[in-house]
């Protein structure tokens, strides 16, 4: 019979203290961990009666024992126990472990100890509390994980025996695919790694003597997403790919570093009228290519001084706008100026001072303009900037603010300050011309009648 339900109020109490007793055996009774509490010594003073259901032993017996802990404790967690609760109170700081309790059958079970100070009015420490949690089936599952994971191992350890053990012709393979540019993975019908070379290691950032085979394809990814610029695309597609057996097109995987990789796939055909037996996956680093490629588009459309749009740019883009302005039935602005007062500034100080005027306006302008505006260089001291979605009234502004933009920048040529203006022509598409040609003739006049009205100035094309 559990010791609490032979208790008895003693006689004499007040009702209220009985009642408040009588509850605090009903607490008690109803904890399903342990609670314990010791003096400063060490000896158990209380100790709940759920001890019984993880030791199969009464309260009574451990509050009888002449030593506690070796009774209750197992004997590989004994001395360490001992040690902790000295210096909880050496210390007066709480500790939390876990260890293990005697059962009276000889089986243990796995408690979480949480072991904390009491201390009386005065502030004295007068004794410890023990609380703890059963944790034995958590335990039971960590071994059961430590043993799948142990198997685990065992069967990737015999894979790689045999791997080590094929014969010629695979390590001459293996030497060649090693030495290749090209990245070769191999996942087999179980979604596992099987086959990786150097080159996969390199391009997929993985340390040179990383190991991979066995590893599941989910594990794989979750290594290289934070690697990509749009994981979730990446692996769209890697799902979208898995779904057919046919070669699938090359990919651009786009790294945060900026690199990119190519890859495409095909699925490995096992025995004839056999399910397939895997599917290689190639990869190759375009990032090289790429660059030149942008380089000998920049060099194509892009002035190398300024580094704005060239003229053979501006014609692309205004056929481009226009037939994006006709389809949504929108207006499309033009704007063109030259320098005033750059020729001189050109002939006194040399090429080099006008090839650091047209920079700086370059950048000056830059600043000014939107960013869906497009800024072009056309030749010499000539520039355009073409405004898709555009108004007179809009297109008027910018024009005003290219103008005073313009004219506030400020140039020094031995020890001489040097200062340029814009004279500029504006024209909107449709209100004052039906296409390219006559848009660029309407801005072209617009901006003549500017320098005529005395430059610095801008001027709308007339309808």
């Amino acid at each position: 019979m559990n010791w609490l339900r032979r208790w008895k109020p003693p006689v004499g109490l007040a009702p209220a203290e009985a009642s408040e007793l009588a509850l605090l055996r009903n607490v008690t009774a109803g904890i399903h961990g342990i609670e314990a509490i010791f003096t400063r010594d060490g000896r158990l003073q209380w100790i709940s009666p759920s001890i019984e259901r993880l030791t199969a032993r009464a309260p009574a017996e451990y509050l009888c024992a002449d030593d506690l802990l070796s009774l209750m404790v197992h004997s590989a967690d004994l001395s360490y126990c001992r040690r902790v609760i000295e210096e909880i109170v050496s210390t007066q700081v709480g500790r939390d472990f876990e260890l293990r309790l005697q059962h009276q059958d000889g089986r243990i079970n796995w408690v979480a100890g949480h072991w904390r100070l009491m201390f009386d009015d005065a502030g004295v420490v007068s004794g410890v509390r023990l609380s703890a949690e059963d944790i034995q089936v958590r335990k039971e599952t960590e071994y059961t994980l430590l043993e799948t994971v142990a198997e685990l191992r065992r069967a990737q350890a015999l894979r790689e025996h045999y791997l080590t053990r094929s014969n010629d012709e695979r390590h001459r393979l293996s030497a060649l695919l090693n030495v290749i540019r090209l990245g070769i993975l191999f996942i087999d019908r179980d979604h596992r790694v099987l086959y990786y070379n150097k080159a996969m290691l390199d391009m997929w950032g993985f340390p040179p003597g990383e190991n991979l085979i066995g590893m599941r394809d989910v594990v794989l990814h979750s290594r290289v997403a934070p690697l990509l610029a749009d994981p979730a695309s990446y692996f769209a597609h890697v799902e979208q790919v898995m779904t057919t057996t046919a070669v699938s097109e090359p990919y651009e995987i786009v790294f945060r570093d900026e690199r990119v990789v190519t890859d495409l796939s095909a699925e490995v055909e096992g025995d004839e009228g056999g399910q397939g037996i895997g599917r290689v996956w190639i990869y190759e680093d375009i990032t090289e290519r790429k660059r030149v490629a942008g380089q000998l588009i920049a060099l194509a459309e892009r002035d190398p001084l300024t580094n704005l749009f060239n003229r053979r740019r501006f014609h692309e883009e205004l056929e481009r706008l226009l037939a994006d302005g006709e389809r949504r039935d929108s207006g499309v602005g033009l704007l063109t100026f030259d320098l005033d007062g750059f020729k001189p500034i050109n002939d006194r100080y040399g090429h080099q001072a006008g090839d650091e005027v047209l920079i700086g306006l370059a950048e000056g302008v830059r600043r000014i303009i939107r960013r869906n505006e497009l800024f072009f260089r056309l030749g010499g001291d000539e520039f355009a900037v073409l405004v898709p979605d555009a108004t007179p009234e809009a297109l008027s502004e910018l024009a005003a603010r290219v103008v005073e933009g313009v004219g506030a920048l400020q140039f020094h040529f031995s020890g001489q300050a040097a200062s340029v203006t814009a004279s500029i022509g504006a024209a909107c598409y449709p209100l004052h011309a039906v296409d390219g040609e006559s848009l660029m003739a309407a801005a072209d006049a617009a901006m003549y009648r500017a320098k005529a009205a005395g430059r610095n100035c801008w001027t709308l094309a007339e309808r």
